[in-house]
This record gives structure tokens, sequence and C-alpha cells, in this order.
């Protein structure tokens, strides 16, 4: 896990220097501080501002949660797992698991957008900090949290000066310069600090206003420019600074005025301004005069765009996270909306900073801005689109979450866990609706089910339990659905150590499979009945359960990465009964598969086997090329149950060459790694073999004190360390540092025909099953 999640700036931060000063003051003595205002006022980009400048006095990371594209109360505790890089694998509720892996860790948790969350946010809040003494929250919100020892800082609107200065930073930015003699583009000295300092984006502090006259620093003059005079409130001319005014000194306003500005004056935009500004006074009697300058401001946005571009605003709105061309080409577009024209007119809703771009894992986005989006959303409803939008919103990620179920035994498996991840409020959304809709309940299954992957093999265990519990609560009436819910259900159950939830979706499986002639559903319930039967070590029955589903998966034709995983946990079960060459033979046969189809995360399972048996042969530098290998996959997949066994045979194969004190770090490496994940080796004696090994010999030949204390050293490193050590390959005890890593094969990057069929499943469709 990186030690911070917080987003990079997009463009220059300005004004607020005496905000964050102060907040940043109130974070070092409260432990819960709620920065609160109106919609546009700041109060995000403020709080990341100073918890990015924070990151130095939390030990154990800033973590930012981003809860405003939920709607679930009950998903809240999910996303803050899912922003602390918590796998739970247990059945236990998210909250507990949150709880322990806070207690003794120092972190700064940032909460962006709960307010309408705030019930079920703010008794999580309050229990987290009960229980971690070394949390801090920083939350930014409408309102706040109402929790005992809250500090609340209150974020008023910029005042003139901050204003000014942010309006002609963008504005410049925009090609339109506002002050007189300005270059068309910003200046090196246009981020404006507070009242009374400048910072040059080097980092150097200069007097805003060394002589005290209130004059404004020059904001867009390049460094050859050596200015010639300070500028004073007189030399901005006064249609800006009025225009600041009548928007309140509100920072999404002030945008927003920014993007018109290279199509109309500041004169033209203050008229039309007092005609927005007035309809909306007559409109809405009784709002507050913030709130109303920030909705004159994007109403007369709005009414300045394209009939086209307003239309577009407004479906945008269906979208809960960041959005690709092509899902805006699909959900927004029809015979008022060409797909064609769709770029051209998210270019001008770019151009007018109603929608930003964002650089993701899964490549450029575009993310609209909630209060922009809760305005377009008005105008949805008022159209009477909003049911049709949300449901081809639905059937867009449907069909993206079936993709990525087929492109997961690829060689784009990395790139689906990518725009996985970046999907994933979208995924959501798409689910609530399903489960909204009482005809739409087999899709909630259907969706539920597909996304296995996403649970199982990109650590979302507890999450993926949850939206199948719900799913499958209903009665659809669409077997098909049913049952691969069903599977992928006992499948998720039984990596959570929850055998006896796992037997129960498993059996159902099972019968209603049998019952209704499909083969492949009881296959998979056969399998995973086997998987079961694994991970508590009656691996007789384990080989003969999943070889039988091995059977059915060839006489179907079905190969897939399930199918594969398969075939080495039937070698995992030969090798712990001691039969090693049945184990590498299949294993073998597996990785040749997986280069050839560029399949990664089947293929370190099987790296982790074969190394085992290297191990078993004295072979060390043979199997810490396997591993090292099988931990940077699992790494890179979040599989972090994958990752802790590599790492603990690692811990082994280390003893073994000669280095005891560095075998006994990786042991405490481990550790909090198995806290994250939650259940320690499954009880499994079998899992559990080569770290009582290690511990064994490892103390035989430090002593208990050294060991002790090379274990507390490895304890002590986070998640991302412990692969970091890992990583580093052998070291020379003598030498006294690490020596260079051996480099290992990654695979073939792309598929190549002819794939040769696996023992036991020996051909067929690609993709995953339909179940």
């Amino acid at each position: 896990m990186r030690r911070s999640n917080l987003p990079a700036e997009l463009n220059r931060f300005v004004g607020r220097a005496a905000e964050q000063a102060a907040l940043a003051a109130l974070l070092g003595t409260s432990r819960l501080v709620t920065v609160v205002g109106v919609g546009g006022v700041g109060k995000t980009r403020l709080a990341l501002r100073v918890a990015a400048g924070a990151q130095k006095r939390y030990g154990d990371g800033v973590r930012l949660t981003e809860l405003a594209p939920l709607r679930d109360p009950d998903l809240v505790a999910h996303a803050l797992a899912e922003a602390l890089g918590l796998t739970d694998h247990t059945p236990r509720p998210p909250r507990e698991a949150l709880v322990e892996h806070l207690a003794e860790r120092r972190v700064l948790l940032v909460l962006d957008g709960f307010e309408h969350l705030v019930e079920s946010c703010a008794p999580l809040v309050r229990e987290l900090l009960a229980h971690a003494p070394g949390l801090t929250v920083l939350a930014a919100g409408r309102r706040p949290l109402r929790v005992a020892g809250e500090a609340v800082f209150p974020l008023a609107p910029m005042g003139e000066a901050d204003a000014v200065a942010l309006l002609a930073e963008r504005a410049a930015e925009a090609g339109a310069p506002l002050l007189p003699e300005a270059p068309a583009r910003a200046g090196a000295f246009a981020h404006l600090g507070g009242p009374g300092t400048l910072t040059h984006p080097g980092g150097t502090d200069v007097p805003a206003d060394p002589d005290g006259t209130g004059a404004l620093p020059d904001l867009v003059r390049t460094p050859s420019e050596a200015p010639s005079s300070s500028r004073t409130p007189a030399e901005v001319p006064e249609a800006v600074r009025e225009l600041c005014r009548r928007l309140d000194g509100i920072p999404l306003a002030l945008e927003l005025a920014a993007g018109r500005l290279p199509l109309l004056s500041a004169e033209q935009m203050l008229h039309r301004l007092d005609d927005r500004f007035r309809l909306l006074a007559d409109g809405e009697r009784g709002v507050l005069p913030r709130h109303r300058a920030l909705r004159t401001a994007i109403g007369w946005s709005h009414e300045l765009c394209t009939p086209r571009e307003r239309l577009l605003w407004a479906r945008l709105s269906v979208f809960a996270g960041p959005f690709d061309l092509e899902a805006v080409e699909y959900v927004c577009g029809g015979r008022e909306l060409p797909p064609e024209r769709i770029l051209d007119l998210l270019g001008g809703l770019l151009a007018q900073s109603l929608v930003s771009r964002e650089d993701t894992p899964a490549g450029p986005a575009y993310r609209m801005l909630g209060t922009v989006a809760a305005y377009g959303a008005e105008w949805l409803a008022a159209l009477g689109d909003t049911e049709r939008m949300r449901r081809r919103h639905r059937d867009w990620y449907m069909g993206l979450a079936t993709w990525c179920e087929l492109e997961w035994f690829s060689p784009r498996q990395r790139e689906v866990a990518a725009r996985t991840d970046v999907a994933l409020p979208d995924l959501r959304a798409a689910l609530e609706l399903c489960l909204e809709l009482p005809e739409d309940a087999h899709l909630a299954q259907h969706l539920a089910g597909t996304l296995w992957f996403a649970w199982a093999g990109c650590g979302r265990l507890s999450e993926g339990r949850y939206w199948l519990d719900r799913a499958l609560a209903l009665d659809s009436g669409h077997q098909e659905a049913r049952l691969k819910a069903l599977w992928v259900l006992g499948y998720v159950a039984v990596l959570q150590g929850d055998g006896t939830a796992a037997v129960a979706a498993l059996h159902e499986c099972g019968e209603r499979a049998g019952s209704s002639g499909n083969a492949l559903a009881e296959a998979y319930a056969t399998h995973r009945m086997g998987c079961l039967a694994l991970l508590t070590d009656d691996t007789a029955r384990a080989e003969e359960l999943i070889g039988r589903a091995l059977d059915s998966y060839r006489e179907l034709g079905e190969l897939n990465s399930n199918v594969l995983m398969g075939q080495v946990e039937v070698a995992m079960a030969r090798a712990f009964r001691g039969d090693l060459e049945g184990a590498v033979a299949l294993c073998r046969e597996v990785r040749e598969v997986c280069e050839e189809r560029g399949e990664l995360w089947t293929r370190a399972y099987a790296l982790y086997v074969l190394a085992y048996a290297a191990w078993t042969r004295d072979a060390y530098g043979e199997a810490r090329e396997l591993l090292t290998e099988c931990v940077s996959i699992n790494h890179a997949f979040h599989d972090l149950v994958g990752l802790v066994l590599a790492i603990e045979l690692l811990a082994l194969v280390t003893a073994g060459e000669g280095d005891p004190a560095e075998a006994a770090v990786l042991q405490g490496a481990a550790v909090p790694v198995w806290d994250t994940v939650g259940v320690r080796l499954f009880g499994s004696a079998s899992f559990g073999g080569p770290g009582r090994l290690c511990e064994a010999r490892a103390r035989e030949a430090l002593g208990a004190e050294a060991y002790e204390e090379a274990f507390r050293e490895g304890r002590g490193l986070s998640p991302d360390a412990a692969v970091e050590r890992a990583l580093a390959g052998r070291r020379d005890p003598a030498a006294g540092g690490p020596a260079a890593p051996r480099p290992f094969r990654t695979g073939r990057p792309a598929g190549v025909p002819g794939t040769r069929k696996p023992a036991g499943s020996p051909t067929g469709k690609g993709g995953e099953a339909a179940g």
C-alpha cells in the first residue's frame, strides 16, 4: 500500500495562505477536524492541500476516501477499507476489521463529501477514533459530523485579493488575461499566498504587500519580466473586482467564470450575471446569498452552453466516478446527441471548467464536480429522462463487467484490474439500480457474479460478499443468474474462511444445477467444495473433488483462469501429500498456458508451487527466482493471500541460503500482511508449514533474542516496504548488504495460437464461465 493515495494537483493552488496555516495548526491539536462550508467554496482542495503538507507526521500514511459517489450508507465502511488498502478475508463486519487495522497505526484519514451519509459516517468515525489512538480524521463536507471532540473549521469564501488572483490565474490559463499588459499565459509568480506572502513555485516566500498599501502582487509576469511596480487595487479593472464580489468569492463560481472569459468580457459577464441573479433571487426566496451566488454562476454557465452541451451536461450527471469517452458516447449518445459529436461537446464543457480531465491507472478520464453534476441531475429530472439514463448507464457497466471477465484470461489482465478499480463507483451505482428494481433482480445476481475476479482476484472479498448476499436475497426467477451468484458466493466465503456459508451456497448451487441440467454450474460448485477441502487440510478429498470438476470442464470445453487455478489447487494438494513430481508436472503445464495466454494471476500461484518444489530440492536460487516473480504479480493485483504465502516461503528459502536474520525479518514482515488479510493461513497446517519450519530454523541459528529483534524489524515494515524487502534479492550476510535481485521471466506478452491443453482441462472457450 502506498503511504498516500492523495491525487496530484492538476493546476496551481491559489491563495488561502491564512486558511492553510490555521487548518494545519488545528490538525496538530485535534484528532477530528471538519472543514465545513457551502458547495464550491473549496473545502476539498484546501483539505487535500493541508493533508499533503502533513504527510511526514503520519508514519502509516495519509489516505483519502471519497464518499460523494456513494448512495448506500452500508458501503461507507467498505469505502474506508478500500482507501486503506485493507483486504479483510473474514466474514466479520468491515467496521470490525477497520478498528483492528487502525488500532496501532498512525494514519491521517481524509473523508470527503460525507454530508449525505452523515448518519452512518459519524458513528463509524466515533468508533474508529475511540479504538485507534494514532488515527486523525480530516473531513470536508457541508455540515459537521457532530462527534465528540470534533473541531469545526468553517471555510468562508475568498477575500477580494485572493478572488482576483484566482480569477486572473484561471483566466490566463484559459488564454484570456484579465489585467492590463498581462501575457496570455500564467506567469511564474501567479501563486498568491495569503494577505502576507506570495509563494513562488520554487517555494520562496516574497512579500505580497511590502509597503502596506494594499497593492496586489503581479500575477502574470514571466520570470524574465521584472515587475515595474506593484499593481494597486485601482489598477485592477473595476469590472473584474465587481465580478469577484458578485460571485461572492466562491472558488468554483470564479473558475466557471474564468472558463467563459475567452468569449465574454468582464463587463458582459457582469450584465448576464445581474439578469441571472435577479431571476434566481425571485424564484428562490429564502436561499442564502452565498448559495444564490453559486447557483447563479452555475445557472448562468448553463445558459451560456449550447443546447447540446446542456443536454450532455444533464446526462453526464448519471456517472458516479471518472468516465471515459467510450462510456460517454454509449450512455449519453442518441438522436439528439450523435456519438460522433460527443468529443467536441465534451471538449466544450472541459473548456468551461464544467468537466475536468484526469489521468487514472486505466488511462485518461473525465469527472464532473459534485455541485455541477447535481445541477445537471436537476435538469435531467426536469426532462423526465433520469430513469432511462440510469438504465443506459447500468447497461454500459454491465457490458464493461462482462468484457473485463472475458479479458481477465488474456494479456490484458492488468488493464482489467485497473479499469475495474477506476470504474468501481459506477459499478456500485449499477448494482444499486439493479437491486432497486424488482424486475432487475436477475441482473443484480448476474453482475455480482460476473465481478468474481474483482472480489477474489483484486482483494475485495468483503465488498463482494456484501453485493452477493444482497442479490441472492432476492427471488429473481432466473436460474442461470442465481447459479452463477451462488458459486461465486461460495468461492468468496471459502476464501473468507466461512465454511458454513460456503457449504450452504455451494450445496444449493449443486442441487439446483443438477436438477436443471446445468453441468457447468455444477462443476463450479464441485470445484469450490474441493477448494474448501484444500484449505481445511483434507487434501485427498480436495484432489478428488477438484479433479472431478476438471473432468467436467474438459468435457464442456471450459478453459479460463478458474480452470487453471483448479489445476494449481490439485498440484498444491499433491505437493502437501508428498507427490512433488505430479505437482510440478501440473504447474509447468499451467505456466506454459499462462505464458501463451498472457495470464498472470493464476501463473503466480503455479510459480508458488514450483518454488515450493525447488526448495525441497535445495535449489534455492531457482526458488528465489520463482518467488520474486510471484511476489511482483500478487502485489500488482493486490492479492494479499498469494503475496503473504510467497513472502513466507521466501523467508524459508532465505534461511536455507544461510541468512537466518533476513529470514526472520521477512517472517516479521508477513505479519502486517496477514493482519490485513484477516484469516491467518485459513487455519491450515499445510499452508502454515513453511512459516513454522522457518521460525524453528532461524531461532536455532540466531538464538531467541536475536530472532525476536529481527522479527520485530520486519513487523515494523509496511506492506509496501515488505514487498520491497522481499524483492531486494538475497543478501550476502558477510557483506552486510543486499545483492542485486535475479532477473525473472514475465511470460510472453500476447496470446499465441495453438495453446497447449492443460492436464484435466483440455481446450475450449476463452473467457470466464457463464455459470
